[in-house]
């Protein structure tokens, strides 16, 4: 067991010690708080759009459109009656970016609900913005032309719905809204694929260049390859730890400097405020790490096997495909399990072991996840990683020390069933 912890020791020591390290822990977290923030910021406020209303209607109505339109802080309205040449002297200036963008109505507005938008940047924001104003302003004037008063209309959409939102999960009722729920299951979805491919993809590196320098042979000399595997994937799954941990800190220290960073960089800081780390169970957070362990040896079982049998880094880079893309599946699949978390496709990715690594605490964050069904699929993990292990293990004794042209499929087979 000694010479096991050597090489975990070394694997450890010789990544944490590397600049590349400390700079992507620390800056990490800044960078990625940095965008999220900008983008929510962005969302909040963002610029405003000028743009231009091509009325070719023969009522008032293109002009009740201009001024609910401009009324909206979001927009800079010009309102330009329907003429030959309009749209294309528009499409110009859009092109030259002297506008964003012009919208098109007409009487048929008011009657099939049909409008055109064009622009060089169909932002969604601004999509939604347009249709919503649009959607009020014409059934404002379908009540009125059936003889409904202005006055009442105006009272009847003066209203605005919010839903007070809270959430059912394993018996227990919380306030953590439906967006709460799909941004923490979003993140933990990217920590873990991130973390798994990368430090993954680190040890299949390892393993090839001890392999293309020579050094395994001096190495398994002193040591059986199955515990210098071992020792490889437990190292690099030590300094995934212990990155997650600094990350944590990290996250933790910057919400509680919020105001004075706001301060700091002009920001408004009351807005600063109400920027919260989302409430973390103790069950969410130690489903989110078992999985976490176990996708991890599953995946560098599997690049440890790639690296051994790869003569170089190109030969890896293509073998390593097919291990990235059964992990990429439950990463593709995280809108689908968000939004039906209890459908078969979400139960079945649960299961699968390649993909419930991922998968399964995207549904226990979501809440419509049962116990028994954690547990189950924590055992096929289990099972997974035991036999992935084994498979990976006799590839790795062999290939270790083989050089020259990738093994074929059925080369390999050979070596599982002699090594």
């Amino acid at each position: 067991m000694h010479k096991v912890w050597a090489v975990i020791r070394r694997e450890f020591v010789e990544r944490v010690r590397t600049k590349w390290f400390w700079i992507s822990a620390i800056l990490g977290p800044v960078l990625f708080g940095g965008v999220i923030v900008y983008q929510i910021m962005q969302s909040l406020g963002g610029a405003v759009r000028d743009i231009a209303v091509v009325d070719s209607t023969t009522s008032a109505f293109g002009q009740r459109v201009t001024e609910a339109v401009a009324a909206n802080p979001g927009f800079r309205v010009t309102r330009v009656p329907a003429a030959p040449g309009v749209v294309d002297s528009l499409t110009r200036l859009v092109e030259s970016k002297q506008l964003n963008g012009f919208l098109i109505i007409s009487n048929e507005l008011s009657e099939t609900g049909k409008a055109e938008y064009r622009a060089s940047n169909l932002s969604l924001q601004t999509v939604e913005g347009l249709e919503r104003l649009l959607n009020t302003v014409v059934v404002k004037v379908r009540l009125e032309t059936r003889g409904v008063n202005p006055e009442v209309v105006d009272w009847a959409q003066g209203i605005r719905i919010t839903l007070d939102q809270k959430k059912i999960a394993r018996g227990r009722t919380t306030t953590e809204s439906a967006g709460e729920s799909f941004v923490l299951a979003y993140v933990m979805a990217v920590l873990l694929f991130m973390a798994i491919l990368l430090y993954g993809v680190n040890v299949m590196s390892s393993v090839l260049e001890e392999k293309t320098t020579r050094i395994v042979e001096v190495l398994v000399s002193s040591l059986r390859p199955f515990q210098l595997m071992l020792g490889k994937v437990a190292g690099a799954g030590a300094v995934s730890f212990f990155q997650f941990l600094i990350w944590g800190v990290s996250a933790r220290l910057l919400i509680t400097l919020r105001v004075p960073i706001a301060r700091l960089l002009g920001a408004d800081a009351s807005a600063a405020q109400g920027i919260k780390l989302p409430h973390i169970p103790f069950a969410t957070l130690a489903i989110f790490m078992a999985f976490f362990l176990g996708g991890f040896l599953l995946y560098s079982a599997m690049f440890a096997a790639v690296g051994a049998m790869s003569s170089n880094e190109q030969e890896a880079r293509q073998a390593q495909q097919p291990v990235t893309y059964l992990l990429m599946i439950s990463y593709l699949s995280i809108i689908g399990l968000t939004n039906d978390p209890s459908s078969a496709f979400a139960r079945t990715l649960s299961i699968v072991p390649f993909t419930s690594p991922i998968a399964t605490p995207v549904r226990w964050t979501a809440g419509s996840m049962g116990t028994g069904e954690l547990v189950t699929s924590l055992a096929m993990l289990l099972i997974g990683i035991v036999a992935v292990t084994w498979i990976a293990a006799r590839i790795y004794r062999v290939g270790i020390l083989m050089t020259g042209k990738r093994p074929t499929m059925k080369e390999l087979v050979r070596w599982v069933r002699t090594a």
